[in-house]
């Protein structure tokens, strides 16, 4: 079922015939009873059928808001729906439904799933959505304000268990690092659940991500971990690169011809020096290279 649109008119063109028509026929009246021998049931009974006439006609009057969408029913089945904002006049006879196309969002509830890597997490997402098809949203799904909820829910928690939550070195995307690619996912995920209910994904981002509590603290102390590895990975690179330039520098200025074993002695000194942690102590020589 698609939308179509509705039989409706310009409500004031329609008002105004309206009201010409309640004046002459109050003037109708007024006539016939002005004169007692024509007012009678045979001329009473026309007149009050044009006023059942008139107020009957007046109840298809309605009105349309910006960004709005009435859906129209004739004796249960459907008949179009109405964009034009503003007063409007259609069939008496329909039943109207209002349905809002403005942008909506909503934020899920933290989840709490399993990666792919099979690690407990918690995550939350923001999903911007907007009906385009309005008969598709009354009648495909029964309620379609819930029906977006839960599935976009779903969307993420499957999403959710196709990605690990840290980058891992064979490239893949993850939950934390690749943000971009992870929130188009979802926002596709959302929408094939969501496109049979007359309903666009405009946007889907993830709003919260944490591993859950009981293992917090042991990924935290695996990230820390990492750190510290990948920090003394860059301090060992600098250093050597420094102690390298150092020896080269000395022989090519011939300062000092330093033999294998006080080359090895040099090297360690200076890799202790760069690689430490806290401040050295120097130690002065006071005797030759080979004496302590």
């Amino acid at each position: 079922m698609n939308e179509r649109n509705a039989f409706s008119l310009a409500g004031i063109p329609v008002v105004l015939i309206l009201i010409a028509g309640w004046l002459l026929t109050g003037w109708w009246l007024v006539t016939t009873l002005a004169t007692p021998s024509e007012a009678g049931p045979a001329q009473i009974i026309p007149i009050g059928l044009v006023f059942a006439l008139l107020g009957f006609l007046s109840k298809g009057f309605f009105q349309v808001q910006p960004n709005q969408g009435q859906v129209a029913q004739l004796f249960g089945r459907y008949a179009g729906t109405v964009r034009d904002a503003g007063l409007r006049w259609t069939n008496p006879f329909y039943a109207k439904r209002p349905i809002s196309l403005r942008v909506r969002n909503f934020e899920s509830g933290k989840l709490k799933v399993n990666d792919s890597d099979g690690n407990p997490i918690e995550i939350a997402a923001i999903v911007v959505w907007q009906v385009v098809d309005t008969a598709e949203a009354v009648f495909c799904v029964d309620d379609y304000e819930n029906f977006v909820q839960i599935q976009s829910e779903s969307a993420l928690r499957q999403m959710a268990q196709s990605y690990p939550y840290d980058a891992h070195d064979d490239g893949k995307p993850s939950l934390r690092s690749h943000g971009d690619v992870i929130n188009s996912h979802l926002a596709n995920e959302i929408q094939q659940r969501l496109g049979k209910a007359g309903v666009k994904v405009t946007e889907a981002r993830i709003s919260h991500l944490a591993y859950a509590q009981e293992i917090a603290q042991a990924m935290l102390q695996r990230q820390q971990a990492g750190a510290i590895i990948a920090a003394r990975t860059r301090i060992v690179e600098g250093a050597v690169s420094m102690v390298e330039m150092a020896l080269g520098e000395l022989g090519k200025r011939g300062v000092v011809d330093l033999d294998n074993e006080r080359r090895a002695a040099m090297v360690s000194n200076l890799l202790v020096v760069l690689c430490g942690e806290r401040g050295t102590q120097p130690v002065v020589n006071t005797g030759t290279l080979y004496t302590g």
